[in-house]
């Protein structure tokens, strides 16, 4: 072999080498990594718009893989179909479906929901495809919804109008003031009260608890018994008393039992009150029957 054999066989070598490079490279720097292996699923759209080869695509946020290629569909007309490239532990259970969702910054990205199945696709096999869900789809379907409430929105808002201008609230706020002023007074008595009186109050209890418990305890020390049994035999004593005073009182024997009991002497005794009533009163009337006075000494009559 001569020397120009080999340099177009090196030449040759560079080139593909060179080929290899760029090849390997450029799906390298699509997300593909030639020397793993993957699994392919197809995904059918009928809009696909900002979905881009090489685009990741997410379960759950977490990037599983990328999209491989967009093509239409021409034996479906009106969809697209996309080839999917995942890792290739990854599974997709029957009922999954994937949703196109636009970046804010541009792009778009590719969700697939899990479905809840415990079979699963295999690779090569198809699922739906759809545009996630925004929020301006739900408004554009409760748009109908509004536009019928918006007339009895504007009747709520006349008559919310007419109350808040009645006289009866306006005074009705009025009082409403008046009595969060008073409740602020009397919190603020409350609280003084609470302050000052209270903790007096509870001091003075305190001292009546802890006399209470000294009588209490002085009441333990008293011999009820005894006391008891004294003022029996006291009672016993002037019942004793008391019958030897009516015996006394109704015998005929001594000073008291003859005054309350001869009746004799009563007589006697009213008789000679009555002899001294009518000799006092006749003194009364006639002194010199009974004294005489005299400037020249005494005549003889």
């Amino acid at each position: 072999m001569n020397k120009n054999n080999r340099k177009e066989i090196k030449l040759a070598l560079a080139v593909i080498s060179a080929i290899v490079i760029v090849f390997v490279g450029i799906n390298y720097l699509k997300g593909i990594n030639l020397f793993k292996n993957y699994s392919v699923y197809y995904v059918n759209f009928e809009d696909v718009t900002g979905l881009e080869e090489s685009n990741a695509v997410y379960v759950n946020g977490y990037p599983v893989g990328i999209v491989r290629t967009i093509s239409y569909d021409y034996d479906n007309p009106g969809h697209i179909r996309v080839a999917v490239q995942v890792e290739e532990g990854m599974k997709f259970p029957v009922g999954s479906h994937a949703e196109l969702k636009s970046a804010m910054l541009g792009g778009t990205t590719m969700s697939i929901i899990l479905g809840k199945s415990n079979t699963y696709l295999q690779p090569g096999d198809e699922f739906n495809g759809c545009p996630e869900r925004g929020i301006m789809d739900a408004v554009k379907e409760l748009s109908p919804s509004i536009g019928s409430l918006l007339p009895k929105l504007d009747l709520a808002v006349g008559r919310l109008d007419t109350l808040l201008a009645h006289p009866a609230l306006i005074g009705t706020l009025e009082n409403m003031a008046s009595v969060s002023g008073n409740l602020v007074i009397t919190t603020s008595r409350v609280n003084r009260l609470l302050a000052n009186d209270i903790p007096s109050l509870l001091a003075k209890l305190d001292k009546v608890g802890d006399n209470t418990i000294q009588l209490t305890d002085r009441l333990k020390e008293v011999d009820y018994a005894r006391t008891i049994a004294l003022a029996q035999e006291t009672l016993t004593e002037v019942k004793q008393l008391t019958s030897d005073l009516d015996k006394k009182i109704n015998s005929k024997e001594g000073s008291l039992g003859l005054l309350l009991n001869d009746n004799q002497l009563y007589v006697n005794l009213n008789s000679t009150l009555q002899s001294s009533d009518a000799l006092l009163k006749d003194l009364k009337e006639h002194p010199k029957r009974y004294v005489h006075f005299s400037l020249f000494g005494r005549k003889d009559k």
